[in-house]
């Protein structure tokens, strides 16, 4: 997430969302009453005598809505806001109509509150990033890249480098190369406008290595950025991503990193379960009995756990749960983890010591 406040008031801040982390941390934040500045659309009926009643022309808006209602759209990765227009930049939307906001992962909103507290600031700040990743899965026929910021993975098609068979002279094999590459690099070149994202290669082979040199000849950006090569993953293209992901050496350079960290919770929590240990807590009802007894030292979750327990009531656990210093992290279905703490009821959680 990141927090900026704006320049004509001390009451409005910039909120640009990037993980399922940060959408939970504005739902907890986000109150009836306060106004929310947000590029949406919205349906203008048509007034001329050949128009049909029911037809009308969808526009782009941007409004000032006075929240009335907040929650999640059956997932966590999007949240409706509905109230009050209070102002659009259309004056064909008059103030006093019902709106509804939806608002998803890389969407940018401004959100003013008649007076902010040290809790709100403390939520938002807890959900800023240290560090972004793009992932480039590649060998000699094709290749990926994927951003991933927190938990959350953006992946793209694959790039195909059009090489058939063995049969190339040097010349042909460098002119096929350099725009295979070039390829790549346009489409990496779409995620770097964070100065401190982290770049890791990988894939079979040494083609890796040959795109990293192309790329330092091109680009004075990568002779500077924080790149890493990682061997032994042999996979390429998407599938490579997700190897990628699941690998000791994904857990070693990114040990740092909010996906890393919730590997490793799901990993001692399958040993414990394994070994007969019982530091866990699966499922609302036993994260419920561990939160009552302050033993949750972190807690993973997905949109899953809303078939178990009303989403006001799960955020007032949640709120519970992080005042007691424990930590919190959302998943979505863009990678493995998620999909896995979702087959497990939608919430798990490592405790500090074994409960009965």
């Amino acid at each position: 997430m990141k927090v900026t406040k704006t320049k004509d008031s001390e009451n409005k801040v910039v909120i640009t969302l990037e993980d399922p982390d940060d959408l939970f941390s504005l739902r907890r934040v986000i109150e009836v009453g306060d106004n929310i500045t947000a590029d949406t659309t919205r349906v203008i009926k048509q007034d001329n005598e050949f128009s049909r009643p029911d037809k009308g022309e969808r526009i782009k808006i941007r409004i000032v809505l006075r929240a009335e209602k907040i929650s999640f759209d059956d997932a966590i990765d999007r949240l409706k806001i509905s109230g009050i227009i209070v102002t659009s930049n259309n004056e064909n939307i008059p103030r006093g109509l019902h709106h509804s906001v939806m608002v998803k992962i890389s969407d940018t909103i401004i959100l003013e509150k008649s007076r902010w507290n040290e809790n709100y600031m403390k939520i938002l700040s807890k959900s800023t990033l240290k560090f972004k990743y793009l992932l480039v899965s590649i060998d000699s026929q094709e290749a990926s890249i994927a951003s991933l910021t927190g938990t959350y993975l953006k992946t793209t098609p694959n790039i195909h480098s059009g090489k058939s068979g063995k049969r190339y002279s040097a010349d042909r094999k460098n002119e096929s190369n350099n725009s295979y590459f070039e390829s790549i690099r346009i489409g990496m070149d779409i995620y770097l406008d964070d100065p401190g994202i982290k770049i890791i290669f990988f894939g079979p082979g040494e083609t890796k290595r040959r795109l990293y040199n192309y790329l330092k000849e091109k680009n004075e950006f990568y002779q500077r950025a924080d790149i890493s090569i990682v061997e032994g993953i042999e996979a390429s293209g998407e599938d490579g991503i997700f190897v990628f992901l699941r690998s000791q050496a994904m857990k070693d350079l990114m040990s740092n990193s909010k996906i890393a960290m919730v590997a490793n919770i799901l990993d001692k929590i399958m040993q414990q379960i394994s070994k007969g240990e019982k530091s866990y807590a699966i499922g609302i009802k036993e994260i419920t009995y561990a939160q009552s007894l302050n033993a949750i030292d972190a807690l993973v979750y997905s949109d899953k756990v809303f078939a178990e327990i009303k989403e006001e009531d799960f955020i007032k656990l949640l709120n519970e749960i992080e005042y007691n210093n424990s930590k919190v992290f959302a998943t979505d279905s863009t990678t493995d983890l998620g999909l896995r703490v979702s087959s497990l009821g939608g919430v798990i959680a490592l405790l500090r010591y074994p409960i009965t």
